[in-house]
């Protein structure tokens, strides 16, 4: 298995050690050809991208095309903040980007206290304490997942099931119907081979992506491939390995409205 292209990486813009340009490189190095600079949403109240940098970002992301020759795209990690499927990459930003990538995340401002405590506290409690979710929590953090796939034209999901607990299988179809792909990440272990098999029976289409948080993980594979080993989805249902580009949605989202 080859990766063709990282869709997920950090950069000091957000909570990332290296620069645009050093993930650029490390992204040559080992022969990809596309990388997304994705740093964490506006709402992240500790580590997120800040819209006065935008500028300045894309003028990075530019020159590290320029010099490097690989595709560099601009994303961002947005939060998901509220039940009903919003996020913080607000209608006037999308015109910034290149690729839109959503998760749910700690130490974020919500849209509401009952955003975060139904979103946040209660999946981080599960988690901390190591109980099982309740069946509320999940149905929850759930119909969060569908509302924001269904209301956004999000690329990918990242770490799905990481500090929060999902009815899976739901939401995978939901991605597969709109088109929007569940990550493998790289960086956390957030599911299990029997939950990535449920997921790919929707027929999902999946990326594997770094989640590096410094340029000597870009390309980094290994959680993958361990857990690919051990379930048994086809490569072909991955579309940014062995030479394979994905079809990212709000690239068609931005062609229509921009």
């Amino acid at each position: 298995m080859q990766l063709t292209a990282d869709y997920h990486t950090h950069t000091p813009y957000s909570h990332g050690k290296n620069t645009v340009l050093e993930n650029t490189k490390a992204a040559k190095k080992v022969g990809l050809k596309e990388i997304g600079i994705t740093d964490h949403g506006f709402n992240h109240l500790l580590f997120g991208l800040k819209r006065r940098n935008l500028t300045d970002l894309r003028k990075e992301i530019d020159e590290a095309e320029r010099l490097t020759g690989v595709k560099v795209l601009m994303g961002m990690e947005s939060n998901l903040i509220s039940v009903d499927g919003n996020t913080d990459m607000k209608p006037d930003d999308l015109r910034f980007f290149d690729l839109y990538l959503c998760g749910i995340h700690e130490v974020l401002k919500y849209k509401s206290f009952s955003d975060m405590r139904n979103i946040m506290i209660k999946n981080y409690m599960a988690y901390k304490f190591g109980k099982k979710p309740s069946d509320k929590v999940v149905e929850t953090t759930t119909k969060a997942y569908v509302n924001a796939i269904k209301n956004n034209p999000i690329d990918i999901l990242t770490h799905i099931n990481y500090k929060c607990y999902c009815n899976l299988k739901e939401v995978a179809q939901c991605c597969a119907d709109y088109g929007t792909y569940i990550e493998i990440n790289t960086k956390k272990r957030h599911v299990s081979p029997e939950e990535l098999n449920l997921m790919a029976s929707t027929g999902v289409r999946f990326v594997i992506d770094s989640d590096a948080h410094s340029a000597d993980r870009v390309g980094d594979t290994r959680i993958a491939e361990e857990l690919l080993n051990l379930a048994n989805i086809s490569p072909e249902q991955i579309d940014n390995i062995d030479g394979r580009l994905p079809k990212f949605r709000f690239k068609e989202y931005k062609a229509k409205n921009f």
